[in-house]
């Protein structure tokens, strides 16, 4: 699972890095962070799609959260019995606690 998590997350730490260093023109003189290939791609992202440049970022960002919420629920699902385990004995009811705390110890021999 942590291979499918790292195979999501670079791709996601590699467009949001580009997008966070072109969006405000930190190019380090590297075409590829400047501010005006990063118009262009969105203006061509906006035209084939149709739509409005500006919802593009926005619209990736929600689906970022959707992949993650979706492979979070994933590794929920695939640990439900070891998480419902450690919730079941971090949350024993109060009388439990209390039966355990006046039970008697152990016995001595010499008594």
């Amino acid at each position: 699972m942590r291979y499918i998590f790292a195979l999501w997350a670079a791709p996601m730490a590699l467009f949001w890095g580009w997008f966070y260093l072109s969006l405000n023109d930190m190019n380090f003189g590297y075409v590829m962070l400047s501010r005006q290939l990063h118009d262009f791609v969105f203006q061509l992202y906006g035209q084939m799609l149709g739509i409005d440049p500006a919802t593009i970022p926005g619209m990736v960002a929600k689906a970022c959260v959707f992949d993650g919420l979706l492979l979070v629920a994933i590794w929920v699902f695939r640990r439900r019995r070891e998480m419902l385990g450690w919730v079941r004995r971090r949350w024993t009811g109060p009388f439990d606690r209390l039966h355990r705390a006046t039970e008697a110890g152990p016995k001595l021999p010499a008594e």
